[in-house]
């Protein structure tokens, strides 16, 4: 089943009077349970379509549809509630607050989630997640002591422990070594389908390929292969 709907897509900036147009025209579904990768050269327009399908960024023509609805047509603060209920974003770098323990990180996003849990009902959840990802034996350590891996395992955990359809990630291996590489995306693989979450990646990284059900290669703004 398709959550989301990229239709007849485009989106220009204006740099003065030069107008350059980075998406011409996307038309793109993605399904429930599936690990979708964006792949191009730097400039293909992989990023500015994860940041529109997001809601970071809207469209200069054309319509997403999340769930059924248009997003163009939502106000500035249903927009915010989809992103804080249903989406989740993990990075290059794992942004995690320093002065937080691994168990602090998660327990901040459900505090401003719109999960309404109890502070027993969090404790649980976060059990749960820091498991599902194999960080549980790291709870009450600080990023200080991670590893690059367990930094972007927590940061996974933190995207989900709310509990999201949608799971955006821009190179999430970027700043991995190769293992290190392999075993988050082997773990954003099985999130994905243990989960049924809709993931959508953008990569440059084409090793990581092999763990996607669906590949996208842009070029200047286009999809040229599917």
């Amino acid at each position: 089943m398709s959550i989301f709907t990229i239709d007849k897509v485009r989106k220009t900036f204006t740099n003065g009077e030069v107008e350059e147009e980075i998406l011409k025209g996307i038309n793109l579904s993605l399904r429930e349970g599936e690990l979708t990768a964006l792949v191009g050269a730097s400039g293909s327009g992989k990023s500015t379509l994860l940041t529109i399908a997001a809601g970071l960024q809207t469209s200069s023509h054309g319509e997403v549809l999340f769930e059924g609805k248009n997003m163009a047509t939502m106000s500035s603060e249903q927009i915010r509630k989809i992103r804080a209920s249903k989406f989740g974003f993990v990075f290059q770098f794992s942004h995690l607050v320093p002065f937080l323990t691994v168990e602090e990180q998660l327990l901040l996003m459900l505090d401003v989630s719109e999960l309404k849990l109890k502070k027993q009902e969090q404790k649980r959840e976060v059990n749960r997640i820091l498991q599902l990802v194999g960080m549980e034996h790291r709870k009450y350590a600080n990023p200080s002591s991670l590893s690059g891996g367990e930094k972007q395992r927590v940061a996974i955990a933190r995207a989900i422990i709310h509990q999201p359809k949608v799971l955006f990630a821009d190179e999430p291996t970027a700043s991995l070594d190769s293992k290190r590489s392999k075993d988050v995306m082997l773990l954003i693989r099985e999130l994905t389908k243990t989960l049924n979450i809709t993931t959508l990646m953008v990569t440059h990284d084409e090793e990581m390929l092999s763990y996607a059900d669906n590949i996208i290669k842009m070029s200047d703004g286009r999809i040229v292969q599917r």
